[in-house]
């Protein structure tokens, strides 16, 4: 369609040199940030360095979900949010979204009743919007639904049900949406310097078309930062000074073949060695198994695994399966990296970073948003355009995209069940 060629979006960005809302970044986060406030009415363009979801919207664990680690560390709060957004996300986005069984594989009594719980609590917070109730099954049924797990002490399960969805295809889907409902929305166009009035108040930015190499200085009532792990670069253009708030935690996934898990349940393991969860889960008839949680000091377009990670997941699988895991089995591997909220103390474990997002208004009225996840882009993006609104960037305009259907829903409604 005419609506989503590159050349027709470059030729509004020509047209318009002001805007109410300029978003930086084109993962998930800002997608959410750009459908909000183009369906508030406000003029709206996106502006992405490379693909839309290039980095780490596009290398998750594929799962919607409220997080049963969360619910541990006793965040019930963020439990709560996510799986009220869990339930939004299958109504605007069924062609995407589907409903997941998992079995946690219990090797201690106490573990079989400690789960149960939790699970029972888990299904309480998502109320109606839930997924289907938790249940404990015997050991017989673990077997009979898991054909390779280990049984050596086994004592049963606990099955409880959450979100799968295809993490870059909503990505491409929220783009379309944007576009369809009046925003601009551009990749391979990178930011390279933020423009102030007199007053040192951000109010544009310099962009350059990276295909044609063409720059374009571009106004706008309000910017917001929503690039992820370069948070801090963007932070840096406005004040050299800043510290940086990110710590990007890479998590690596590996793919193999559907024979390592044969059914169609997942696999979750809340505590590994480390105390991080493993989840083994089908995906387009193979298995994904993932993830780990590792701090770097840097980061990149192309994260790469390391050694270590993929040892510890290989390791910690063979732990929990009966058809063993050895290198040559794997198919591929990807890496994302998390923008974590950089940790006061160095020695803090990624695993007990929160997973809440942040949103802050720099002196010069750059808006940032950062932290967060997938499952809750959407209430990410809601608070961010709310906060632009609370600090007089822009008209007050309430939130529309709770019920806002995602492009490529209409065709799957009659056809898709869960």
């Amino acid at each position: 369609m005419i609506l989503y060629k590159r050349e027709t979006l470059i030729k509004q960005l020509k047209e318009n040199s002001n805007w109410d809302v300029i978003v930086i970044g084109g993962g998930a986060t800002g997608l959410g940030v750009a459908l909000d406030s183009t369906t508030r009415g406000y003029k709206t363009l996106l502006l992405e360095q490379v693909d839309f979801s290039k980095g780490t919207s596009s290398r998750s664990t594929k799962l919607l979900h409220g997080g049963v680690r969360y619910l541990a560390q006793g965040n019930i709060d963020l439990v709560k949010e996510a799986l009220y957004e869990r339930g939004l996300l299958l109504k605007n986005a069924s062609h995407l979204v589907s409903n997941q069984s998992f079995i946690i594989p219990n090797y201690k009594w106490w573990d079989n009743f400690f789960y149960t719980v939790g699970l029972k609590i888990y299904d309480v917070l998502a109320g109606k919007l839930s997924f289907g109730k938790s249940t404990r099954i015997n050991k017989k049924e673990t077997i009979s639904r898991l054909e390779t797990i280990n049984n050596e002490h086994l004592k049963g399960g606990v099955v409880y049900h959450d979100g799968q969805f295809d993490d870059s295809r909503l990505a491409i889907n929220i783009a379309q949406t944007c576009i369809e409902n009046g925003a601009t929305v551009l990749n391979h166009v990178k930011v390279n310097q933020l423009l102030k009035n007199n007053n040192g108040i951000v109010n544009g930015v310099v962009a350059q078309d990276t295909e044609t190499n063409i720059s374009y200085d571009l106004r706008a009532k309000v910017v917001i930062n929503a690039t992820g792990v370069f948070t801090d670069e963007v932070l840096q253009m406005d004040n050299p000074q800043a510290k940086n708030i990110v710590r990007p935690s890479q998590g690596i996934h590996l793919v193999l073949d559907k024979s390592f898990l044969p059914g169609n349940d997942a696999i979750m393991i809340p505590k590994t060695d480390d105390g991080r969860v493993l989840f083994l889960v089908p995906w387009h008839n193979k298995v994904v198994v993932g993830t780990t949680d590792t701090l770097l000091d840097s980061h990149s377009l192309e994260p790469k695994a390391l050694e270590e990670e993929v040892d510890f997941i290989i390791s910690t699988a063979n732990k929990y399966l009966n058809k063993k895991v050895s290198k040559e089995d794997v198919l591929s591997i990807f890496a994302g990296l998390r923008p974590l909220a950089a940790p006061k103390d160095k020695s803090e474990k990624t695993k007990e970073i929160s997973r809440s997002h942040k949103i802050i208004v720099s002196d010069s009225q750059l808006i940032t948003i950062t932290g967060g996840k997938w499952t809750t882009y959407r209430r990410m993006a809601q608070d961010t355009v709310n906060k632009a609104i609370a600090i007089g960037k822009l008209p007050n305009v309430a939130c529309k995209t709770k019920n806002i259907r995602i492009h490529g829903v209409m065709e799957s409604l009659n056809t898709t069940s869960h």
